[in-house]
């Protein structure tokens, strides 16, 4: 899964560190989090889930890949 994540955010260069599921896990709860912006930018949870599902649906990863990042986003963002 760490490489499907890298295909779908290859113009990232924090993403090319990730080595294990649970820095795959806080990256993605970081993500879903809005952590990197500003807070008067911020996203909520929901909007920044819909995003990443958008973008999942939209990339050319395989349909097991798509599977597997939508439900370990929408597990990680309860």
């Amino acid at each position: 899964m760490i490489e499907a994540y890298r295909k779908l955010w290859q113009d990232r260069a924090s993403v090319m560190a990730i080595e294990s599921q649970e820095q795959l896990d806080a990256h993605i709860r970081a993500e879903l989090a809005d952590e990197l912006t500003h807070p008067r930018l911020r996203r909520t949870k929901a909007e920044k889930l819909a995003i990443a599902l958008e973008r999942i649906a939209q990339s050319d990863l395989t349909e097991v890949e798509k599977q597997e990042l939508r439900v370990r986003y929408e597990k990680l963002a309860l």
